[in-house]
């Protein structure tokens, strides 16, 4: 089986700001980002980052309080940075990087199947938005962002070994 999207639907979210580390092509191992999520876990980054304010972020709005492997192709450089949500304004810790983004939506997908096919699958989930009637919010510099968003949904195999990604898109 591959990788199916079993769910489509828009989440309307308040201004965040977006604080975490931002990587490159010229940072991938073996073609991926893999090794950084490791090197968050093993530095409690994203400990560092939930310090950062006072906010519940599970009730702030739903699933505010996963991790987030947010992307852009900006003048075709590939931006891939790991970090969270947070309400606007946050302070952002040293070695940090932040985008502050307005009050928007996302346009959720959850992609469904075995860990090693759900990934890589933004085209699909942006077609199936478009069929859908969404449209993508461009940023200043006129780039799309879309992010994983890595709910306990991805962390909780069903019966079959599969899991669930959220792979989300800024929409009007």
């Amino acid at each position: 089986m591959s990788a199916e999207i079993i769910k489509v639907y828009r989440q309307d979210v308040p201004a965040l700001r977006f604080i975490g580390k931002k990587y490159g092509d010229k940072d991938r191992v073996d073609g991926m980002f893999g090794k950084y999520w490791g090197d968050w876990s093993d530095n409690g980054w994203f400990d560092v980052l939930d310090k950062q304010t006072d906010k519940d972020m599970k009730s702030f709005f739903e699933n505010g309080d996963s991790p987030i492997g947010l992307m852009r192709d900006k003048n075709n450089e590939f931006e891939y940075w790991i970090g969270k949500f947070l309400p606007e304004n946050t302070p952002v810790p040293e070695g940090y990087d932040y985008y502050d983004f307005p009050k928007a939506a996302f346009g959720v997908c959850w992609v469904y199947g075995n860990e090693d096919e759900i990934y890589m699958q933004e085209g699909e989930c942006g077609k199936k938005l478009e069929k859908q009637g969404y449209k993508y919010i461009d940023d200043k510099e006129n780039t799309i962002w879309c992010f994983e968003r890595y709910t306990s949904r991805i962390d909780t195999p069903d019966e079959k070994g599969n899991v669930i990604l959220d792979i989300c898109f800024y929409i009007k």
